[in-house]
């Protein structure tokens, strides 16, 4: 029994089994080995995938907090920003006072960022009701403003005068424009 194979079936045969071999060496030397790290590689990425979003959704909180506290105090804010003047304080608290006199303002240290000015205050009230209520209003004033006790009062007839030294804080310029 003779078997007969034509010269063409030959060479698909012969590029059949190439190609076989091929596509087992390929797969044994570079798919298998490169699954295994894109496996490796694809854990890797879903952890860093859920590890921004945290962060991101953590981003998204504290922005959305930091949006509510610039609203609640925009006021404090913009307070910091104000340049102290020491005729527009007198004019605006002088109704709390018979007389109202601010005197040198000293530049301290500055704390925290902030530019620190001393400023010597003496007046005279008649009541100490009105003295209250000019402490609620520097609550509500342009400038950030810390009253220092002690706060000396000493009657003099029908008046009281007064003296005490407040801080007046403002955002340090210097600092703020290297930014």
């Amino acid at each position: 029994m003779k078997i007969n194979f034509s010269r063409q079936n030959i060479y698909l045969l012969a590029v059949s089994l190439f190609l076989l071999i091929f596509v087992l060496v390929f797969s044994f030397a570079v798919m298998i080995p490169e699954g295994k790290s894109y496996r490796v590689k694809k854990t890797e990425l879903k952890k860093e995938n859920l590890e921004l979003k945290q962060l991101s959704d953590f981003a998204i909180e504290k922005e959305v907090i930091l949006q509510k506290l610039q609203g609640d105090n925009s006021h404090a804010i913009k307070a910091f920003d104000a340049e102290f003047s020491a005729e527009r304080f007198e004019k605006q608290h002088r109704n709390f006072f018979s007389s109202l006199s601010v005197s040198k303002r000293t530049k301290l240290e500055d704390e925290d960022g902030f530019s620190v000015y001393e400023v010597n205050t003496t007046s005279e009230i008649s009541s100490p009701k009105s003295f209250y209520n000019f402490l609620d209003s520097v609550n509500k004033s342009d400038w950030v403003i810390g009253i220092n006790f002690p706060i000396n009062f000493k009657r003099e007839g029908e008046m009281i005068s007064s003296s005490f030294t407040m801080r007046v804080y403002s955002n340090n310029k210097e600092s703020n424009s290297s930014k």
